[in-house]
């Protein structure tokens, strides 16, 4: 008997057969097989969890027969499927979904074929084939498979799948108001990134064909597969990265002793974690590199991981050229399914050490003895997924250094204050750089009030102006973050009062001039404009409020005329290497001002940077979310560390409409150690992690289902009574604080315990009042990093 976990819905793990037509020891743990489902003659593909006798069969219960093995040998070792066990179990999910959303899409179809060496005459058979000969016809398959005369092909070459579509050319683009299925195509493109011409006709039909052919021939997308050696992120040669290091590291004393440490831990024979705690600009990926050389020279593999792909692409600069002669592999969500799939392969099947870098999905790559696992940045958000498959990437990690005896490395210059509370508790090791490597010293930091600013001013104070000015006369850089992108974030209507929102999530819509759209940030939702009015008709909007789009509009007005100003949002760095460039422009002084959202806080070394500007920085501050105050230190002191890496001092401006606030008097120093202090006392206070555990169940329904608000009320109730009864605090429900989100109603409750299987147990008795096939969606969020 076989226990197949489905990699498609409905994910269940079901038991199959061993067939009479291959021999039981064909099926391995760990290998993919196609099997029927269902009346229909579905076929699906799924991963063998466990091979049992026959005796474990109840009595009376027939099984189907698993239909056929998609490989020879399995493609994941036990250690990755206990590695998918905790997690279904940590998310009370099934295997199957954890499988689903960890494989490359690649790897979870049935649609493989055969090629038969039969009497010297091949031919090819689906799987729809195979499932329609009769057992004589699949016996003599069978034998042949035995005898090694059936190869396994993998779904059919798709000219289109390899043919990659990508814009050229950065909004406005010039098409006629009339092609609409031109700019039908070029928004999908600004909004997705690079895909295959396959992708784009199933998602926006057959015709448009034409326009994307005739979009090819102005000049404004490109047609064609991805050039081999290329980073798909930078869209340069991926060993010539502008990022990363020259050769011959020598270590500075903190960077020796710290390094020290961590060696002592990496050839200890159990798993450890530690915390490199260092300024921004101590030099923390040297480090890094020195301990990945240790842990290659043991024979052990090496995982390097960024919160972004920019990140991980310096990352990746640097381990190539600290290590020319060793294989690595970058993986990163951004690459083509294909390039991921051959990635995954590649390692499922190697033995020897290497070197893996990317950002968190490359965290499931099948590599064998991991002894060292970097997170660098560890603070960032980015490392919890939130949507589809929900996990936390640094307890993954943790689980895959216990696995293999390894070290779990997390690196920042603002550690998460859990992280720092483990240090504490000395549960973590921890090694100190508050050193700048090379001749930077950290900048001097100063708050403007602008409380008393009236609209009319813009969203920099005079002072503000007249510091940026000063900076590019002198033939200096500057950095400004305002991290919120678009033009405006509201449109409100002069005829009528009314602010134009999202018809799906009730949130106002962002206006992007350089598109002249308004675009919902939630659920992708645009509309061009001008926009007619939904209240009035009226056609008279007046944006309010600033976006980078419109700092840098306004910038242009207060600077010399020549200035050269670039910015660096989500919107400008749609297509692909248009980040790199960006970046590579400013670091050669291209540029004297670079505007940006949060992308530009971290990780990015501009020696000429004399002057950061902070443009909002409450913005965050007063968010419904107990990390708010910790989100905008660390935000605004890796932003701070942007100024003065070079011989020259640097200096950090940040506006603010709450002076008061207790978060400035230690941004001001970067003074972490200070901040940890007094964010630890008021969690203390508060029963928030690390003191408590934490956890938030959402439920959605349609707009226009009736029956919802019942439904969430029955769900209090029993959250309520199962809370007394296990000691959990059930705080709701209540409305998510974005209430409405593609089209659904959301609710949630806060859960307070101190331990995780009482939690569990709640939600598990919330998740079956439900009844099956209910509109009511239930999720849990186990430690959420994101409580909106």
């Amino acid at each position: 008997m076989l226990a197949i976990s489905l990699l498609t819905p409905p994910y269940a793990t079901l038991s199959y057969a061993t067939p009479a037509w291959l021999d039981v020891s064909a099926w391995k743990c760990g290998q993919r097989v196609i099997v029927p489902l269902g009346k229909g003659g579905m076929l699906r593909a799924g991963i063998v969890v466990s091979v049992d006798d026959d005796s474990s069969v109840k009595e009376g219960v027939v099984l189907k027969e698993c239909l056929w093995p998609a490989e020879r040998e399995p493609l994941l070792r036990p250690e990755y499927l206990g590695m998918v066990k905790q997690l279904a179990l940590r998310h009370m999910v099934t295997e199957g979904e954890v499988l689903g959303g960890l494989l490359p899409a690649g790897l979870r179809t049935s649609k493989i074929r055969l090629r038969i060496l039969d009497g010297g005459k091949p031919r090819t058979v689906t799987m729809r084939d195979l499932a329609g000969m009769s057992a004589e016809e699949r016996s003599r398959v069978g034998a042949l498979w035995a005898g090694n005369a059936v190869e396994i092909l993998d779904s059919t070459f798709d000219a289109e799948e390899q043919e990659l579509c990508s814009l050229l050319v950065d909004p406005p683009w010039s098409v006629r108001p009339s092609a609409k299925r031109q700019i039908e195509v070029l928004e999908y493109l600004h909004d997705k990134g690079m895909l295959s011409r396959t992708r784009l006709l199933q998602e926006l039909g057959s015709g448009i064909s034409a326009a994307l052919n005739t979009l090819a021939e102005r000049g404004l997308v490109r047609i064609g597969p991805r050039e081999g050696g290329t980073c798909e992120s930078c869209e340069d040669e991926s060993n010539e990265c502008s990022f990363g290091f020259g050769e011959g590291f020598t270590l500075l004393p903190e960077q020796q002793a710290a390094f020290d440490d961590f060696s002592a831990l990496l050839h200890d024979e159990t798993p450890k974690s530690a915390l490199l705690y260092g300024i921004t600009g101590s030099g923390k990926t040297v480090v890094y590199l020195e301990l990945a050389a240790e842990a290659l020279a043991k024979g052990l593999s090496v995982m390097l991981l960024a919160p972004e792909v920019a990140l991980a692409c310096k990352l990746d600069s640097a381990v190539r050229k600290r290590f020319p002669s060793q294989e690595c592999f970058f993986y990163n969500g951004y690459q083509s399914p294909t390039e991921r799939e051959k990635t995954f392969r590649l390692l499922a099947k190697r033995t020897t050490p290497c070197v893996i870098v990317g950002t968190r999905s490359a965290l499931f790559l099948p590599s064998s003895r991991l002894g060292l696992i970097v997170l660098d940045e560890e603070h960032d958000t980015s490392f919890k997924q939130d949507e589809g498959l929900v996990y936390q990437a640094k307890e993954v990690a943790h689980y895959r250094v216990q696995q293999s005896n390894g070290l779990l490395l997390l690196g920042s210059a603002t550690p998460d204050v859990k992280t720092f509370h483990a240090v504490q508790q000395q549960a973590v090791s921890m090694g100190v750089m508050k050193e700048r490597a090379g001749e930077g010293k950290l900048p001097e930091v100063s708050l403007l009030n602008i409380k008393n600013m009236k609209r009319s001013d813009g969203i920099l104070a005079a002072e503000c102006k007249k510091q940026i000015r000063e900076t590019v006369e002198r033939g200096e850089q500057v950095v400004i973050l305002l991290n919120r992108r678009g033009y405006a974030p509201l449109m409100y209507c002069l005829d009528c009062g009314h602010v134009a929102r999202c018809p799906h999530c009730e949130v106002g819509l962002t206006y992007h001039k350089g598109r002249e759209r308004l675009i919902c940030h939630y659920c992708g939702y645009s509309v061009s404009y001008p926009v007619v009015c939904s209240k009035c008709k009226g056609l008279h909007y007046l944006p309010m409020g600033e976006g980078t789009e419109k700092l840098e509009e306004n910038l242009i007005e207060i600077l010399p005329p020549d200035t050269k100003i670039l910015r660096l949002d989500r919107d400008s760095t749609r297509r692909p290497g248009k980040m790199q460039r960006i970046l590579d422009a400013f670091a050669n002084q291209e540029a004297q001002v670079l505007v940006g959202t949060q992308m530009l806080s971290k990780g990015h070394h501009f020696p000429n940077v004399t002057l950061a500007v902070v443009a909002d920085g409450d913005l965050g501050l007063n968010l419904p979310d107990y990390r708010a105050a910790e989100r905008t230190f660390q935000l605004l002191v890796q932003a701070s560390g942007r100024a003065g890496r070079g011989e020259k001092a640097g200096r950090v401006l940040i506006q603010t409409r709450d002076p008061g606030h207790y978060c400035w008097q230690f941004v001001g120093s970067a003074d972490y150690d200070g901040f940890y202090a007094e964010e630890i006392e008021r969690r203390r206070k508060r029963k928030y992690p690390p003191f408590v555990k934490l956890a938030l169940i959402r439920a959605s329904y349609p707009l226009d289902w009736n029956k919802g608000v019942e439904w969430v009320e029955t769900l209090t109730e029993v959250a309520r009574a199962l809370g007394k009864e296990h000691d959990v605090r059930v705080l709701g429900h209540t409305p998510s604080p974005l209430p409405v989100l593609r089209g659904r109603k959301r609710f949630q409750w806060t859960l307070k315990s101190d331990d995780w299987i009482s939690i569990r147990t709640l939600y598990y008795a919330m998740r079956n009042a439900v009844p099956r096939g209910s509109k009511l969606r239930l999720s849990l969020d186990i430690d959420p990093v994101n409580m909106l």
